[in-house]
Parts: structure tokens; C-alpha cells; sequence
């Protein structure tokens, strides 16, 4: 199994982003002497930080979602259109708050500074809320995308890609099955697995589903069982577009790296991370680490979506003034390229980026 690099609960690295180990002596400090000064930059950032800072608002940004749910189903329940409109809106926001940020959180250890609770946090956020396997879907996302970032065959963000789907229904259509192809997923990812482990995760994906079912029936009052599962597919759906489009668009289309030449690690996450511009909807929903922050948080994937907030001016003037790749782009300006380059970028093979004079 590949591991990820050490980089601790606030982002230190200590070895190279192959997580092959650590460099020696002056090869270690002319590899990593650039990440190593916008480390300290960054540690001196955090160790000034409160704990409200640090954790406290992105904690409070969950709680506050888990807290709309009771109006969200009583609005569901109502028998005026609009108000329905509106709790079905509650609830596709709330829902995609707990299941997009919080289970980016908790798969980074980004909501407690205990491992225990990270592992508890992590099971009830990606398993209960997100309907996947905490196990499979933390190794996926630590410890190959992030491990790996757009290095072919490892963390090239190829398992997004689905080629036989004509660009219109990828883009626009197929995003909306997602809450159902999730734990379908996840049950084929159970087969290898440990009887108890597989058990645990049937059993918490049933329960966030089963729970959302009863209270639809039980609190908003619905009759029919396939009016409920229909609401609790638009909730589900209702942020899925922008959640795929954002996945897609800040990776592929950026330089993809050969497993045998990787660059330095400061180099391989500023070539191929980009940001998106800040969107209140969507930071709010998704995190600034999933949005306005993505290098940051590639460069730094322990902080908390509030602390990529807080670093983001010393690292993109750091990485200005070391005239390296600061990339940034609009969401209409990447669906636009997605949109006219599909096969190029969705279906053709990526080429490999060489990166002279940095290797």
C-alpha cells in the first residue's frame, strides 16, 4: 500500500510526495529547500491562529446544516408548492454541506486533533451522510490523489472519467445519479474486505438512508414511499453538478506527471492544482479547500478549509515571488474548455509533462 507523505496535523513535509521515503543531506535540501521556506511561512500562519480559527468556524459551518434538517422537513411537509421549493432547497444545501465538506474534512483529520476522533468522524460523515466506505474512499483521496497528484496511473483523476458518455449527458445529465451510483460503488468496493468491516459499512450507509426515509414519512408527513425516495433523490442531487464539474475542472487539463519522473513535490502540486474564483454558494457548501483554495490545499491538505482561507495570501505571494505557477481560472471559463476539448480532455489519454530545468 502507498503511502502518503508525513506532513502532520499542520502540514509539514518530511519526505518527497512519492512517499518513497526521505532524501538526505544537501539532495534533501536542494529538493525541498522551496516547500520547506513556505512551510515555515505557513506554520508561523497556523501557530498564530486561535482554535476558533483553525477548526471552530468550519465546525460551526457543519453544525450550523445538521441544525436547518428539522425546518427542512417540516417545510417538505407543507402543502404550498413554494414552501416545498424552499425546504427542498434547505435540504439539498444542508445536505451537501455535511456530505461535500464534511466529508472532505474528516478524511483529511481536519475536524479534531484526536486520531480516535478523526476515525469516528471519518465513519459518520463519508459512511452515515456520504453513503460510501470511510476506508476506501480516505485511501483513495489521501493516499493516492493526494500522494500522487496528477501523476498517470496513480493520482491522475482518471476514475472521474467515464469516455462512452457523450460530453451533454456527462456535463449535465449523469451528475445527477450520483446519489445512487455512490452506494453502489461502495458496495463493490467491500469485496477483499474484512466480514466486519463490510458489515459496519452496510449497516451506517442504511442508517443515513433509513433515517432520511423515516423522518420524511414520520415528520414530514409524505404517504407515499416513492414520493419520499424521489425527494430524498432531488435533496441528494441538488449540488451534484457543480460537485463533479469542480472535481474535473481543477485537475485534468493541468500538466499529468510519469510516475518515474515526478517533479518536486512544489512543483507537481502548482502545475497541476488550479483554483476556482471565491463563490459564497459554493465555499459555503463545498469548503474554500474544494474551491478558492485548492493549491493551498494541495500544498497543505491537514488545514482546515478556514486556515487554506487564512494561508492563501502568504502562498500565493510566495509562490509569485518564486515565479512559480500560480494557477487560477473561472467555473464558466473550465466548463467552457470542458464543454468544446471533451474528448480531448475526458476520453483521450493525457500527454506527460516534462519539466526541464526543475526535475
Amino acid at each position: 500500500m502507498t503511502s502518503v507523505p508525513d506532513t502532520g496535523k499542520e502540514g509539514r513535509p518530511d519526505c518527497d510526495s512519492a512517499g518513497t521515503g526521505c532524501a538526505s543531506g544537501a539532495e534533501a535540501d536542494d529538493r525541498e529547500s522551496l516547500m520547506m521556506e513556505l512551510t515555515r511561512l505557513v506554520q508561523r500562519v497556523v501557530r498564530e491562529s486561535s482554535w476558533w480559527e483553525k477548526r471552530g468556524i468550519d465546525c460551526a459551518i457543519l453544525a450550523a446544516a445538521f441544525l436547518s434538517l428539522p425546518a427542512a422537513f417540516l417545510l417538505l411537509g407543507s402543502s404550498q408548492a413554494l414552501l416545498v421549493a424552499l425546504g427542498v432547497l434547505v435540504m439539498g444545501t444542508a445536505h451537501a454541506v455535511i456530505t461535500f465538506k464534511g466529508t472532505h474534512l474528516a478524511s483529511h483529520g481536519a475536524l479534531s486533533e484526536s486520531q480516535a476522533w478523526d476515525e469516528v468522524w471519518a465513519v459518520f460523515f463519508i459512511e452515515v451522510c456520504g453513503s460510501f466506505t470511510a476506508r476506501v474512499g480516505v485511501h483513495a483521496h489521501i493516499k493516492m490523489h493526494h500522494a500522487h497528484t496528477n501523476i498517470l496511473g496513480l493520482g491522475d483523476s482518471s476514475t472521474w472519467k467515464i469516455p462512452f458518455l457523450p460530453r451533454s449527458v456527462y456535463l449535465f445529465l449523469a451528475p445527477l445519479g450520483v446519489p445512487i451510483i455512490t452506494p453502489l460503488v461502495a458496495l463493490s468496493h467491500l469485496r477483499g474486505h474484512s466480514l466486519a468491516h463490510a458489515l459496519r459499512t452496510v449497516l451506517m450507509v442504511s442508517l443515513g438512508l433509513y433515517s432520511q426515509y423515516w423522518l420524511l414519512i414520520h415528520v414530514s408527513g409524505f404517504q407515499s414511499p416513492a414520493r419520499a425516495l424521489l425527494c430524498m433523490l432531488l435533496c441528494r442531487a441538488l449540488y451534484s453538478l457543480p460537485y463533479i464539474h469542480v472535481n474535473i475542472f481543477q485537475h485534468i487539463g493541468l500538466p499529468m506527471f510519469s510516475p518515474t519522473q515526478r517533479p518536486k513535490r512544489i512543483h507537481q502540486m502548482t502545475h497541476g492544482v488550479l483554483n476556482l474564483p471565491r463563490n459564497p454558494l459554493l465555499d459555503w457548501t463545498f469548503g474554500h479547500s474544494l474551491i478558492s483554495c485548492h493549491v493551498e490545499h494541495h500544498l497543505f491538505p491537514f488545514l482546515s478549509d478556514n486556515m487554506c482561507l487564512k494561508v492563501k495570501p502568504v502562498v500565493s505571494r510566495y509562490l509569485r515571488e518564486k515565479k512559480l505557477p500560480y494557477q487560477e481560472d473561472s467555473y464558466l471559463s473550465r466548463l467552457h474548455l470542458f464543454f468544446n476539448k471533451y474528448q480531448e480532455l475526458m476520453v483521450f489519454a493525457p500527454p506527460i509533462t516534462e519539466l526541464v530545468g526543475v526535475q
